[in-house]
């Protein structure tokens, strides 16, 4: 992983990429994964995962993420978001940087998936579609909290950036 800034207070652990994924047109539905491990709640998160060595740039993250997770391709690319937390592994202090980006589903074939997810699960990863609007997010769990009060203060704003006009 490349280290963004030796400026920073607290070191970059972990980068990830998440997908905030839009199927259809003038209604949209943002595509989500459903987790359910045994004994907890269910929780929805968007599609994405940790920026490997491998990856080129958190785009190509994404790309791979999406790949593995939903057998999709994503396009109209565009950085939304990001959210800083406290990496959850003491033994690395530091924070977890998520890069949120909304994109289009451009085509799924959940044949296709693979990965750990798919090949070693912890529980059930069920892909499912809410309408993108505000009682839509709020019908389900989405994590994590902040993406979920963005998408809640942001949702004409999320649209604009797949806008025509945008550049």
């Amino acid at each position: 992983m490349r280290q963004i800034s030796t400026m920073t207070e607290r070191p970059v652990v972990k980068r990830t990429a998440r997908a905030i994924l839009l199927d259809g047109g003038p209604e949209p539905r943002l595509v989500l994964i459903k987790r359910t491990k045994p004994g907890e709640e269910p929780y929805w998160i968007t599609p994405g995962g940790g920026v490997e060595p491998e990856d080129a740039t958190v785009v190509d993250a994404l790309h791979r993420e999406v790949d593995e997770e939903l057998g999709a391709k994503v396009t109209d690319v565009v950085p939304a978001f990001v959210d800083t937390v406290p990496h959850p592994d003491e033994s690395s202090p530091g924070v977890k940087v998520q890069h949120f980006f909304v994109c289009r589903l451009g085509s799924m074939d959940l044949s296709r998936r693979h990965g750990p997810e798919v090949d070693e699960p912890c529980g059930e990863y069920e892909v499912v579609r809410v309408p993108f609007t505000r009682a839509g997010i709020a019908s389900v769990g989405v994590v994590p909290p902040s993406l979920r009060a963005y998408l809640d203060a942001n949702i004409e704003g999320v649209l604009a950036l797949l806008a025509d006009d945008l550049g």
